[in-house]
């Protein structure tokens, strides 16, 4: 992996990090998502615009098809991963949904894309994940819930944090498609995706206007950090998946779970620390063998 590559991951990393902790203090739903796309959409205008006004123009069915697909994979993935965090802790939902994401895409970018990995980027995808499951609770996510309520909300974060991966793999792989091999701008891709994901989130927020209105009241500021900060995080990662392969840079992106234990675990009052530490390290190791092997 390049070194450009890492360090684009790294910063991502650190953005992701902080607006998924901005959506889980907002506490939002569908509603949320699309107060945040609709914030996206103007603050990032000029630069759609300049970068689009002579490029849109010529797509053709291709990449509009990935446009879409790339719109409603996002939907479903922050609705399923906003209904998780209502639903369960950060430190369950997000490190299994960034944990599942990498080892799917990555799967499906070895036995269907055609790319290749050495045993020792097999050694950091394990690392990596292992470290993730570290950081979620390890074997305590089966054994801390001492009451059935408690249980019941750690396995249901569980499966959030599964499904939430799901998405990420298959938006992971679609858009690292359109960027590689179509040479899309990861800017035009992420901009013009939000347009689909603001058309299909707009049911949802006309059905109940005066719940709207008071949620938005109440998450504007949240909502206006996620759409001024989230689309940078992604587009950094899919300019380094123009210079790596992505079954590298899919699970290296995992080192954003490094900044969400130090400034989640602070800002949300999460305990474990030992096993976040250890987790963390893992992580590093992982991240250290992919851009190695």
């Amino acid at each position: 992996m390049p070194l450009s590559a890492f360090a684009l991951i790294l910063l991502a990393g650190i953005i992701h990090a902080s607006w998924n902790i901005a959506a889980k203090k907002a506490n939002g739903d569908a509603r949320f998502s699309f107060q945040a796309s609709v914030f996206n959409m103007v603050i990032w205008a000029p630069v759609g615009i300049v970068l689009g006004w002579n490029v849109v123009p010529g797509w053709g069915q291709a990449e509009w098809g990935f446009v879409v697909l790339s719109g409603v994979l996002h939907v479903f993935y922050f609705i399923v991963l906003l209904r998780g965090y209502r639903k369960s802790d950060l430190t369950v939902v997000y490190p299994l949904a960034r944990g599942s994401g990498p080892l799917l895409s990555s799967l499906v970018a070895v036995l269907f894309l055609g790319e290749k990995i050495s045993l020792v980027g097999v050694a950091g995808i394990l690392g990596v994940v292992a470290g993730v499951f570290l950081i979620a609770g390890g074997p305590r996510l089966w054994q801390k819930a001492h009451d059935p309520a408690q249980r019941a909300r750690v396995h249901k974060g569980m499966r959030y944090g599964v499904l939430t991966g799901a998405f990420i793999a298959a938006y992971t792989v679609a858009d690292s498609y359109a960027v590689k091999f179509l040479a899309m701008s990861p800017i035009l891709l992420d901009y013009m995706g939000n347009l689909v994901r603001i058309v299909l989130l707009m049911p949802a927020a006309l059905q109940d206007r005066a719940t709207t209105v008071r949620m938005w009241r109440e998450q504007w500021k949240y909502a206006l950090l996620v759409a001024a900060i989230s689309p940078v995080s992604y587009v950094l990662v899919l300019y380094a998946v123009q210079q790596a392969p992505i079954s590298h840079v899919a699970p290296a992106r995992e080192v954003s779970m490094l900044f969400a234990a130090l400034i989640g675990g602070h800002l949300l009052r999460e305990g474990d620390r030992l096993l976040r530490l250890m987790g963390a390290t893992l992580i590093a190791a992982g991240v250290v063998a992919l851009a190695m092997g």
